[in-house]
């Protein structure tokens, strides 16, 4: 932090018609293309080329390195061959893995050694950018912006808005992103002198929020919902879609006002364990205003047909375009796409099937038995058959929630489609000591991933090869979370399954029947809306299973205050044996016998694993930016 805090930096550059396109560095620059501030900032393409640096920074966690980690919760597994990535780490309770200091072998996305935003080297493009000092690097350049934002004198009021209204959404999100991992901190809204030592205390976590919120606010007041129909955005008219508007502020005032509200925040801001209503009230209303523009037909987005969710997470065969359809609502700028061919694709995939990198990341079974039934109802025991719900333990993968069946390979699907010379392993062997199970390059759990890769990304149906163009691309938020947020919110705020927003005309409930519509899946069972908190549980579900293994599932348990809590310290696997005759057609047909649970690892947290430790550097400069508790 100190790097950045004592860096001064000014930095102008072209504005681009293409894309979003990071610029270099002030001292990387050739000292001929130095350009005054006056001239930096006097109009509105100078200043947009300063301002668009700002994107960069905000990491691709999904493809920073070669294969990548970012699910940390009781969600995912790791196997052996992947021991050297973060998950592995909190899953023996060293939290200070996240640290470059800590990190051997450069794999993680939230500090990395060699900071950049230059577009250059393949490799550095993504590689060197890292939440830790991207959001400092940031701050600076926000707050710099904002103090030049007067010498914007050729520009007209649209384009000052524009200017300024990005501006204040990056200050609010990149201070968002940190009190997320680490709590309340110091909130950096001017230049911070060079020549002053530190003395900016840590705040509490409501007090960042409430500055953040401020931020979101104006912005959101400031910007368009789309720069399409703006005069500005005529410029670069269709490839708006990444750039900071409305909707992506008001989602994040909403988002920031639900964590202020959620119990871990509140504890550390007042000492109450328990939702605060008024944060939740406020999250409740920036989302319902958010929905009333998307239902209203005033905005681009929508959720994504069920038969094309994928769409939200991966493109093939359309020349690597930028994956997230109508659903996604933030997500970073367009870079290395062709990565996701050489890593990404193959992390999820036994080595049985395939070739480059081995399997390193495995849904847990426990994790997996969120995915409930059909009509809606859960399952209570994976092993015990339950006439209410329908679940039946000989027949475990039939009537399942439909996103069950996107989102898992389990035994008997068919991975290989085309032709093979290993017809033994054309379909899922993941029963009991199958050719799919192994702890180092297959499954341990009993379960394989497929929501971010095609079922061909294998060797012999080669839909991860170059000529694929598979571009993977795992979104910040959606729709369906924005609609999930408000469910929650609303329902906390007024203690009441059927409580909604003032400016919305649906209730909790309402919200999550609506995802739930989307996905082929019944209403939430009456049984459930006697009250908020009888409620919750099933809200909680549905966040687990819709938006399952996209990073959200580790802050969701913390803010919760579940992460010390079993049954979510554990992970488990699945065990069977085959009975009867194998259906080659529908794998949910094939019965099962012997069917259990074992635990392979149990997660061994204490409150202070609530929040991530700061560097030690870091709380060595100055007492008032101090340690996380029990760090």
């Amino acid at each position: 932090m100190k790097k950045y805090f004592k860096v001064i930096f000014i930095s102008t550059v072209i504005w681009s018609s293409t894309s979003l396109l990071s610029c270099k560095k002030y001292l990387d620059k050739e000292e001929q293309s130095n350009v005054s501030s006056k001239e930096a900032f006097k109009n509105f393409i100078n200043f947009q080329g300063y301002t668009e640096e700002l994107y960069s920074c905000v990491v691709n966690f999904s493809n920073n390195y070669w294969t990548n980690s970012w699910n940390w919760g009781e969600d995912e597994m790791t196997s052996t061959a992947g021991n050297y990535h973060f998950v592995h780490k909190i899953d023996n309770g060293n939290f200070w893995g996240w640290q470059r200091e800590s990190d051997g072998w450069g794999s993680g996305w939230m500090d990395q050694g060699d900071f950049t935003t230059i577009n250059g080297d393949v490799f550095a493009n993504r590689a060197f950018r890292d939440l830790w000092s991207a959001a400092w690097f940031g701050l600076r350049k926000v707050s710099l912006g904002l103090e030049n934002i007067d010498k914007l004198t050729e520009a007209t009021s649209e384009e000052k808005n524009l200017i300024k209204g990005q501006l204040l959404f990056f200050r609010g999100w990149f201070h968002h992103r940190l009190m997320e991992y680490f709590g309340g901190m110091p909130y950096i809204n001017y230049v911070l002198p060079s020549d002053e030592k530190l003395r900016l205390p840590r705040l509490s976590y409501h007090a960042c929020a409430d500055l953040a919120a401020a931020d979101f606010r104006e912005a959101a007041n400031l910007l368009p919902i789309d720069w399409d129909n703006t005069t500005a955005g005529k410029r670069t008219l269709g490839k708006n879609q990444l750039r900071i508007n409305k909707i992506m502020a008001l989602a994040y005032l909403g988002k920031n006002y639900l964590w202020a509200g959620s119990p871990l925040m509140n504890f550390q801001s007042t000492g109450n364990k328990t939702y605060h209503t008024d944060y939740c009230k406020k999250a409740a209303q920036a989302f319902g205003e958010l929905l009333s523009l998307v239902e209203s037909g005033q905005t681009n987005y929508a959720l994504v047909p069920m038969a094309n969710i994928h769409l939200n997470f991966y493109t093939t065969g359309q020349n690597w375009a930028m994956p997230g359809s109508t659903e996604a609502i933030f997500r970073g700028p367009y870079i290395d796409a062709w990565v996701s061919n050489y890593g990404t694709s193959k992390q999820y995939i036994p080595l049985v099937v395939s070739d480059g990198d081995a399997l390193k990341f495995i849904p847990t079974a426990n994790y997996v038995d969120y995915y409930g039934m059909k009509n809606g109802l859960p399952i209570k025991d994976i092993t015990q058959s339950d006439a209410e719900s329908g679940y039946n333990a000989e027949y475990p993968w039939k009537d399942r929630d439909p996103r069950f069946y996107k989102d898992i390979i389990f035994d008997g699907t068919k991975v290989v489609q085309g032709n093979t010379q290993d017809e033994k392993n054309r379909y899922a062997n993941l029963y009991s000591n199958g050719s799919y199970r192994d702890i180092q390059s297959g499954s341990q759990t009993g379960y394989v991933l497929r929501k971010f890769v095609p079922i061909t990304a294998n060797k012999y149906d080669q839909a991860y090869n170059y000529g694929s163009n598979l571009h993977i691309y795992v979104p910040y938020m959606r729709l369906s979370d924005v609609y999930l947020m408000y469910a929650e919110s609303a329902m906390m705020a007024s203690n009441s399954a059927t409580g909604k927003a003032d400016n919305y005309g649906k209730t909790a409930v309402d919200a999550i029947n609506i995802v739930r519509d989307r996905a082929g899946v019944d209403h939430v069972d009456a049984k459930f809306l006697g009250s908020a908190n009888a409620l919750l549980p099933e809200l909680r579900r549905e966040r687990a299973v819709e938006l399952a293994f996209e990073g959200h599932r580790f802050n969701d348990l913390r803010r919760w205050l579940l992460l010390t809590e079993s049954p979510y310290t554990l992970k488990k696997s699945v065990v069977f044996d085959r009975a009867g005759t194998f259906n080659t057609v529908d794998p949910s047909q094939n019965r099962v016998v012997n069917i259990k649970e074992n635990v392979l690892l149990e997660r061994k947290f204490t409150s202070k694993h609530y929040w991530l430790p700061l560097k030690v550097r870091d709380v060595n400069m100055y007492p008032e930016f101090y340690q996380n508790p029990g760090w």
